[in-house]
C-alpha cells in the first residue's frame, strides 16, 4: 500500500498531539535548534554505548539504540580516557525554526584516529561521513585543526546523529554544531589566541636565542631545546602538526605525540641540571636526572615502533613524574641557598599545574573545559616567562660575583668584568622591557586598545575599596551597541571591527571630563564604564551623554555612512553592602537590557521596575 499524502499525515500527527498532549512535549535527549542559536553543544542531550569489541556496525548501533543500550554520558563527560574498542554517540536533533539548515559538527578534540558520522532522516535515508587523523586532512569538511562534518537538518524534522570513535588516544568526544558563521567566529578567536601563544614563544625562543649566541652559556641553549620540544608538543596537540607538517601521514600522527613528549622531557630534564648547578650541589639528584634523560631517550626511539596505545599513556604518565622531580630537585636546591632556584620552581609549579590538568583529562579524571583544555599554554606560557626572569636573576648574581673578582683583582680583570656587567645590564634591561610590554599587553583589548575584562575586574576591586573607605558614591554602566550583528552582516566583520574602534575612542572622548573614570571593553559590542564618586542621578546624565555622542555623528568607513546608536544600564552601586562585581554586573545588564525591551537607544536604571 502506498503512502499517504504528505497533508494526510500532518493532519493525524496534528490530531494526534490535540488527543493526547504529552506528545507534544520533546522526549528527553532531544536538541532543539531554534532562531537564535547558533552554536549547540551535543553534551547535554548525548548518549553512548561502549563497544568493548569494536565490531559493531552501523545497523548494530541502530539496534542499540531500539534497545535502550545507549546510556547517558557519565556526569555529563566527554572524556574517557584511554580505552580499548569503540564508542557509540547518539543525539537526536530537531530544527524548529532556524533559518539554517546546513550545520557544522566539530569535535574539539585533534588526535582522535577514526570517526564515522552517520545522520538518519525520517524519510529512512542515511549520510555517512569519515574523519580522524588516520585519513588524509584533505578528507575534512573544512580545512580547520579539528575533525568537522557538515550536516542537513531540514525544518522540522527529526535527524538521528550516530558518531562512531576509535582510537588509541585519549578518548575525547566533545561535539558541537556550529552555523557558518558561529563557526568562522569560533575558528578566527580561536587562531588568534593559539597565534598568540605561539607568538610569546617565538619571541622568547630569539630573544633568548640571542642571548645564547652572546654569553654562550649552555643553561640558555637548553632552555631553547626545552622551549621548541615542548612547542612541537602543543602544535601536535592541537591538531597543527596533521594540519600544517603532515597532513597525509597517519604514522606521523600518532608517533609524534610520546615522540614530542619525550623530547620536551630530554630538554627539560638537562635544563633543570643545567641551571640548577646539580652537578656541584647534589650529585645524587644529578645522577637521578640523567637516569630521567635515559628513559626518555629510550621511550622516544621505543615510541617509533611501540602501538599508539601504549607508548602516548606511558609517555604521558611520566612526565607527571619528571615534573615532580624537578618540583624535588628545586626544593632542595632552594633549601641549599641557591636564590635564583626560587623563580625556578615557581615556573614549575605553574607548568605542573596546568600539565597536571591536561593529562588530568587525557585519563578521564578531569572534566574537559576551557582551563582544563587550554591548562598547558597557560602554564607554559607563564613557565617561559619566569624561566626568564630566572635566567636574568641567575645573571644578576654572576654580576655580583664579577664585582667581588674586580675587588680581588683589580688591575688585571678591571676591564674584562666592567665588559661583563655592561653585558649583564643590557640583557637585564631587555628583559625588563620586554617584561612591560607583555604586562601593558595583556592588560589591554587587542582590537580597541581599551582595557580587557580581566584588568576592569582588578581596577574595579581597588576603585570598590577606595569607595567604600572614603564613602563616596560608586556608579556602573553597560553600554551595547544597538543591532551590532546587521553591521557585521550587510558590511563585513572588518567593518564591524572598525566601527568598534570608533565606538572605544568616542566613548572614550565622552567621558574626557571624568578623569576617575575606568572604560573596558567588557566582550563583543559591549562596553563597561565605572564612574568613582557620582550617584545614580549623575551617573544616568553621564550615561545619556554617552549616547548622544554616539548618535550626533555617523561612523563613516570609505564610502559607508551608518548611524550608530546605543541602550546603556545604570547601576548606582552600594558600597557598604556589595561582596563582589558579578551581582552589580547582572543588575546593570538587567538595566540594560529593559533598555534594549523598550526600543533600544536609550537609559535605563537598575531602580527602574520593568514594564
Amino acid at each position: 500500500m502506498g503512502r499517504a499524502p504528505r497533508w494526510v499525515r500532518l493532519c493525524l500527527a496534528g490530531l494526534c498531539l490535540l488527543l493526547f498532549p504529552a506528545l507534544a512535549a520533546p522526549p528527553a535527549g532531544l536538541i532543539e535548534l531554534r532562531h537564535d542559536r547558533t552554536e549547540v553543544p551535543l553534551a547535554p542531550a548525548m548518549r553512548y554505548v561502549h563497544d568493548t569489541q569494536g565490531d559493531g556496525d552501523f545497523a548494530s548501533a541502530q539496534r542499540w539504540l531500539d534497545e535502550g543500550r545507549f546510556a547517558p554520558l557519565p556526569d555529563g563527560r566527554t572524556a574517557f580516557g584511554f580505552q580499548d574498542g569503540a564508542f557509540w554517540f547518539h543525539a537526536r536533533v530537531v530544527n524548529r525554526d532556524n533559518a539554517e539548515t546546513r550545520w557544522l559538527l566539530v569535535q574539539s578534540y585533534a588526535l582522535s584516529d577514526r570517526i564515522d558520522v552517520y545522520a538518519r532522516y525520517p524519510d529512512g535515508r542515511t549520510a555517512f561521513q569519515a574523519g580522524g587523523d588516520h585519513l588524509p586532512f584533505s578528507a575534512r569538511s573544512i580545512r580547520y585543526r579539528h575533525p568537522n562534518f557538515w550536516v542537513t537538518l531540514p525544518r522540522g524534522e527529526p535527524v538521528d546523529l550516530f558518531v562512531r570513535v576509535q582510537s588509541e588516544s585519549s578518548m575525547q568526544v566533545p561535539l558541537s554544531l556550529f552555523t557558518p558563521v558561529a563557526f568562522a567566529e569560533l575558528s578566527r578567536d580561536a587562531q588568534f589566541v593559539i597565534g598568540a601563544y605561539y607568538g610569546i614563544l617565538l619571541a622568547l625562543f630569539f630573544y633568548n636565542m640571542a642571548l645564547w649566541l652572546s654569553l654562550r652559556d649552555a643553561s640558555y641553549f637548553w632552555y631553547l631545546f626545552h622551549l621548541s620540544a615542548f612547542g612541537l608538543v602543543l602544535f601536535t596537540l592541537n591538531g597543527l602538526g596533521f594540519e600544517y607538517l603532515w597532513p597525509n601521514s597517519s604514522w606521523l600522527s600518532d608517533r609524534m605525540v610520546p615522540l614530542s613528549i619525550c623530547l620536551a622531557q630530554i630538554g627539560m630534564q638537562q635544563f633543570a641540571r643545567i641551571f640548577l648547578g646539580l652537578r656541584e650541589r647534589w650529585p645524587r639528584g644529578d645522577r637521578v636526572g640523567l637516569v630521567l634523560i635515559a628513559f626518555f631517550a629510550l621511550l622516544g626511539i621505543a615510541s617509533t615502533w611501540l602501538p599508539y596505545h601504549i607508548s602516548t599513556p606511558l609517555a604521558s604518565a611520566a612526565v607527571l613524574i619528571s615534573i615532580a622531580w624537578i618540583a624535588v630537585v628545586s626544593i632542595a636546591v632552594v633549601r641549599r641557598g641557591y636564590a635564583p632556584a626560587k623563580l625556578f620552581l615557581l615556573a614549575w609549579a605553574m607548568f605542573l599545574l596546568g600539565t597536571g590538568l591536561f593529562v588530568g583529562v587525557a585519563f578521564g579524571l578531569t572534566p574537559k573545559n576551557f582551563l582544563t583544555e587550554y591548562g598547558v599554554q597557560i602554564g607554559s606560557a607563564l613557565e617561559m616567562l619566569l624561566l626568564s626572569v630566572a635566567l636574568g636573576h641567575r645573571y644578576a648574581q654572576l654580576r655580583n660575583e664579577n664585582e667581588r673578582i674586580v675587588r680581588e683583582a683589580k688591575d688585571q680583570l678591571e676591564h674584562k668584568v666592567e665588559q661583563r656587567t655592561a653585558e649583564l645590564r643590557s640583557a637585564l634591561v631587555q628583559l625588563e622591557d620586554a617584561h612591560a610590554r607583555l604586562r601593558e599587553s595583556s592588560q589591554r583589548d587587542a582590537l580597541t586598545g581599551l582595557h580587557n575584562r580581566s584588568h576592569f575586574r582588578d581596577r574595579f576591586d581597588a576603585l570598590l575599596r577606595q569607595a567604600r573607605e572614603h564613602r563616596r558614591p560608586l556608579s556602573l554602566l553597560m553600554i551595547d551597541l544597538d543591532n551590532f550583528k546587521l553591521i557585521n552582516d550587510r558590511h563585513g566583520h572588518l567593518v564591524g571591527d572598525e566601527c568598534l574602534r570608533w565606538a572605544a575612542r568616542t566613548l572614550g572622548h565622552a567621558l574626557r571630563p571624568h578623569q576617575d573614570a575606568l572604560l573596558a571593553r567588557f566582550g563583543g559590542e559591549e562596553f563597561v564604564v565605572v564612574l568613582p564618586g557620582l550617584n545614580l542621578a549623575a551617573a544616568t546624565q553621564v550615561a545619556e551623554d554617552l549616547r548622544q555622542h554616539l548618535r550626533e555623528a555617523p561612523f563613516r568607513s570609505g564610502t559607508h555612512e551608518i548611524n550608530v546608536t546605543a541602550s546603556i544600564g545604570v547601576h548606582a552601586i552600594e558600597t557598604l553592602a556589595v561582596a563582589g562585581i558579578d551581582p552589580l554586573l547582572q543588575l546593570a545588564d538587567q538595566a540594560l537590557y529593559r533598555a534594549k525591551a523598550d526600543g533600544r537607544d536609550c537609559v535605563r536604571t537598575s531602580q527602574e521596575e520593568p514594564a
